[in-house]
């Protein structure tokens, strides 16, 4: 992946003054830049180039940023950042189920945008010691800990870029549960319940691809009052 400040961006938005103030925005800030009006052009630009990052709003002609997002997470793993309409609730929970890493809300401040983007790009795992475990083995599955990968026999697992933050931070500590408000906090999102239940979201989407029975978890526990935990094998 490129570095962050070289990051090659897609805006996908129907409204042209929209698509020309982000990318003008966005490129003042080192990052690279393509734009599609609608999801067939954004198809046609993701078949030829790859990018770091997709920004998507959801309301567009023709195919939705949800549907969109839906059908490109069969095939990528290209984070995805939604843009919603204010209050439209069922809309971010719905992008977030499709496989988007984050939503905004609009209208947004251009600075909140870029805080989400580089929050976003910073997705490295870190990299173990010699003296710590280099896979974590959660029944059907293992996680590589120094590649932030999920293996599933000699199938690997896709992971958006949200689910692999969430694998980063709590393969950090198995064992010992992580609050939602920490979780929150290492994602680089703001501090409110709306965030707290997307990460809920993203937990949820983790586990169908952990978990044997994700209805009953194994592996990826929820602790009452604590939060969220990872208990390998």
């Amino acid at each position: 992946m490129s570095n962050i400040d070289q990051a090659h961006l897609l805006i996908v938005d129907d409204d042209e003054r929209i698509r020309g103030l982000l990318q003008k925005f966005l490129i003042r800030h080192d990052f690279w830049v393509s734009a599609a009006r609608d999801a067939a052009q954004a198809r046609r630009l993701l078949g030829g180039l790859e990018f770091d990052l997709i920004v998507m709003d959801v309301m567009m002609p023709g195919e939705d940023g949800i549907s969109l997002t839906r059908d490109l997470r069969l095939k990528i793993t290209t984070p995805i950042l939604l843009l919603t309409a204010k209050g439209e609730t069922q809309d971010r929970i719905a992008g977030l189920e499709a496989g988007a890493d984050d939503y905004l809300a609009k209208p947004f401040e251009p600075k909140e945008l870029l805080l989400r983007i580089n929050a976003i790009l910073r997705r490295v795992p870190q990299v173990a010691t010699d003296t710590s475990p280099k896979f974590l083995h959660l029944g059907p599955v293992r996680y590589d800990i120094e590649r932030g990968e999920l293996w599933r026999g000699e199938d690997l697992v896709r992971l958006t870029a949200t689910e692999s933050m969430l694998m980063n931070i709590l393969s950090d500590k198995p064992g010992e549960p992580v609050s939602r408000a920490d979780l929150v906090e290492k994602l680089g999102r703001g501090e409110d319940k709306a965030q707290e239940r997307a990460v809920d979201v993203q937990i949820t989407r983790l586990r169908r691809k952990i978990e044997e029975d994700p209805k009953q978890p194994r592996y990826l526990q929820t602790v009452r009052g604590a939060g969220y935990m990872l208990a390998p094998e």
